[in-house]
């Protein structure tokens, strides 16, 4: 049995808090909210974000984040990426040396364009950390459905060590060295199913979003070869895999978001009527911002960051794709034929 504290009672957090308890762990959840964490103990459930997934009792729940931090085994950091900065730094000055931090938040700091284990490793020098990530809304591992995702870590002990802390008959969980592949999959996936619920909000059909899906992959794989990720990490759960199920699935708020803005919503509107982090909308300009870096060309995430921060038309935005210049689906296939 190991003691793992959740850092963050959103959605995620009291899906994998769930799992972990099931695993047989010690397990603690903090919010920075002390009301959220009042409404959890008083009804063992989040009604709001998760409803029908019961915290069992065994369960414990602060506010306290010296109590949540101090003395864990691994902390795993689930709050929204735009607070993992401010978290880490509050986090700090608890954790002892080598302590193990798993983020398993989604996204790209938009002004500096870092990975959110690169800002906790920046923010927590003394801790190690680790990334899980992959096809699995919480709505579903909530509820014990099977779902797959990958530990991602610099040395495999401590990626194994996580694989072992949460795998077990319906949570599955595979490991890999490559975690700038598996973060850049997991946050740039947030951008393109905003453009396919987008498609879905006008009425565009299956053809369209296999274009978005299948070209989405090519511009995300492009930058992250660029970046210097493997095309392996791409091609498995963290890239493909969490790019279709984001792009397709009913839970995806990403998605949900997208199909609110082309049924004619602003960003503004749409976000507030999900009710939840869209993390896309966060990640758009920072994912402009690493393809202008890298000087890597990426037409469907420069028309998702017209539609969002310019107001163009979403119809004018696919009409802006489809008559782009003609070109070789992979160039490559000529030269070597």
């Amino acid at each position: 049995m190991a003691k793992v504290s959740v850092i963050g009672a959103g959605s995620w957090g009291i899906a994998l808090a769930a799992v972990l308890e099931k695993n047989g762990h010690e397990v603690t959840v903090w919010s920075a909210i002390k009301e959220e964490i009042e409404m959890l103990k008083r009804d063992r459930e989040h009604k709001e974000k998760l409803p029908g997934v019961r915290l069992e009792e065994g369960i414990r729940l602060t506010a306290d984040l010296a109590q949540a931090a101090s003395g864990k085994d691994l902390l795993v950091m689930a709050v929204p990426s735009v607070f993992v900065r401010s978290t880490a730094k509050s986090m700090r000055p608890y954790l002892e040396e080598q302590a193990l931090i798993v983020n398993v938040a989604k996204g790209i700091e938009e002004q500096t364009l870092m990975t959110l284990t690169d800002i906790i490793a920046e923010e927590i020098p003394q801790a190690k950390v680790a990334v899980l990530s992959g096809p699995s809304h919480a709505e579903e591992v909530g509820r014990g459905l099977p779902t797959t995702c990958v530990a991602g870590a610099k040395k495999k002990e401590d990626a194994e060590y996580v694989q072992n802390i949460f795998m077990n008959d319906v949570f599955r969980i595979y490991t890999s060295p490559d975690m700038l592949g598996i973060e850049l999959g997991g946050a740039l996936k947030n951008v393109i199913a905003l453009a396919a619920g987008m498609a879905d909000g006008i009425g565009y059909g299956d053809n369209t979003k296999a274009a978005l899906i299948t070209r989405g992959i090519t511009e995300i794989g492009r930058l992250a070869l660029a970046m210097g990720a493997k095309y392996e990490t791409l091609s498995g759960l963290t890239g493909i895999g969490d790019l279709i199920v984001t792009c397709a699935s009913v839970h995806s708020r990403n998605r949900k978001a997208g199909m609110l803005i082309g049924q004619g919503k602003s960003m503004e509107e749409a976000m507030e009527e999900v009710h939840m982090v869209v993390e896309g909308v966060y990640s758009a300009k920072a994912a402009k911002g690493l393809s202008e870096k890298y000087q890597v060309p990426m037409p469907i995430i420069e028309e998702v960051n017209r539609i969002l921060f310019e107001g163009k038309p979403v119809r004018e935005a696919v009409q802006g794709l489809m008559l782009r210049d003609k070109k070789a689906e992979h160039e490559k296939l000529w030269e070597d034929a």
